[in-house]
């Protein structure tokens, strides 16, 4: 697919690998409000007085994509109406000012209201920069720019958990929150470098029927749906790793110190992945490696939970990793193609229908995740489990959306 015009004239003071690269920070800011923070949970639990395995700390991963899930849907008729640029500065404003509220929250309650705040924040940048990417590409392109974007954003997840450790060994973990706050200041004063995307002629007024047609084309469009729906449910499992990988770690398999490590080194699996995508996708297109992806990712759940449920959920750890690294590949896999399968109906729409579908997905998937997490019994069983049920669900759907035709062939 040819890049759009508006989106090639706008994005001129960039060459690609800038583009790519500012794209990927726009979009990282949410990953790096919660993977910097992992490993400060144990300080945490010791500040507010909470027991050594308490799992309320989980809340500041949760409380921050509530937020990021209930700010999604005003940024997409905004940014419709108004272009990118002046929401995507109104969302950094906002998520520097949950960012420095969390900073000073005296309270655990107090510190998950502001990150409640700045999840709201981070929703714009999460919601302007898939907008920004539709405005420029489409279709096969859209989806392999977007792998060559999470490829640069998973970056941050491989480096930050080491950083936010080296961090709190010299300052306390409420510094952590000062550094996102800065991290943002830096890239408000890059993105002035980002001319406008949004084509005047797409400008849409901000009244409810339009919003109302939006959400509408979205849920009246099968594809659109039903991929979106598929997301969603793979998240929900991402969610819960996320929120209980440290716990794992550090208790199941009783190496605290290695959890920086063990992070970034999946997430550089993740990012590997995600590489090895942008290349493929174009061969065979997105809607194939989604099919082809899911029933792989069923196969290997498959697995992963019957060698959990055989060793009592404790199997030996490169055992886990490799497991592990297999579950997050396929999710880097199929995350960028199933929200591009999604978006690509709703161009005319794309801010208002990215709002959606991140909405949709973020706040479904928290919630699943939420529920996973509350199965933890000291074992992976729970979280492998989980990967299975979404799993066999998001097949299930995208079976239902295809009407029984999945393109596992050429």
């Amino acid at each position: 697919m040819a890049t759009v015009s508006s989106g090639t004239d706008s994005t001129s003071r960039l060459g690609p690998i800038e583009f790519v690269t500012l794209v990927s920070m726009i979009l990282a800011v949410g990953a790096l409000s919660i993977d910097l923070m992992l490993p400060a949970f144990s300080d945490m639990r010791t500040d507010f007085g909470l027991a050594a395995d308490s799992t309320a700390v989980t809340g500041v991963v949760s409380a921050f994509l509530f937020g990021l899930a209930a700010g999604q849907i005003p940024y997409g008729p905004l940014a419709d109406r108004y272009g990118r640029k002046p929401m995507l500065y109104v969302g950094f404003a906002i998520y520097i000012a949950g960012a420095v509220g969390a900073a000073l929250a005296p309270t655990l309650p107090l510190v998950l209201a502001a990150r409640f705040v700045w999840g709201v924040g981070a929703a714009g940048p999460r919601v302007l920069g898939i907008s920004i990417i539709r405005d420029v590409y489409e279709g096969d392109q859209m989806a392999r720019t977007m792998s060559l974007v999470m490829a640069v954003f998973v970056f941050v997840p491989i480096i930050a958990p080491s950083l936010g450790a080296l961090m709190l060994t010299v300052a306390p973990w409420r510094w952590l929150f000062w550094l996102c706050a800065l991290f943002v200041v830096v890239l408000a004063a890059w993105s002035s470098r980002l001319h406008e995307t949004q084509d005047p002629a797409d400008r849409l007024e901000l009244r409810l029927d339009r919003i109302l047609d939006a959400a509408r084309q979205v849920w009246s469009n099968r594809t659109a749906a039903g991929y979106t729906l598929a997301m969603t449910a793979l998240f929900g499992a991402f969610v819960s790793y996320l929120a209980t990988s440290e716990i794992i770690v550090a208790d199941v398999f009783d190496r605290p110190d290695a959890f920086p490590l063990v992070f970034g080194g999946l997430a550089a699996v993740m990012g590997a992945a995600l590489l090895g995508n942008a290349r493929i996708v174009a061969r065979y297109g997105a809607r194939r490696l989604v099919h082809i992806g899911l029933v792989g990712y069923v196969l290997a759940a498959t697995a992963l939970a019957g060698l959990s449920l055989l060793t009592g959920g404790t199997p030996a750890f490169p055992i886990f990793l490799v497991g592990f690294a297999a579950m997050l590949s396929l999710h880097a896999l199929l995350i960028p193609n199933l929200n591009t399968v999604a978006m690509n109906p709703l161009g005319r729409v794309a801010g208002t229908a990215s709002a959606i579908i991140g909405t949709v997905s973020t706040a479904g998937g928290t919630a699943l995740g939420a529920v996973f997490d509350r199965m933890f019994d000291g074992t992976i069983t729970p979280l492998s489990v989980a990967f299975l049920a979404v799993g066999l669900a998001a097949l299930g759907i995208i079976t239902w959306t295809e009407r029984g035709k999945l393109a596992l062939r050429r």
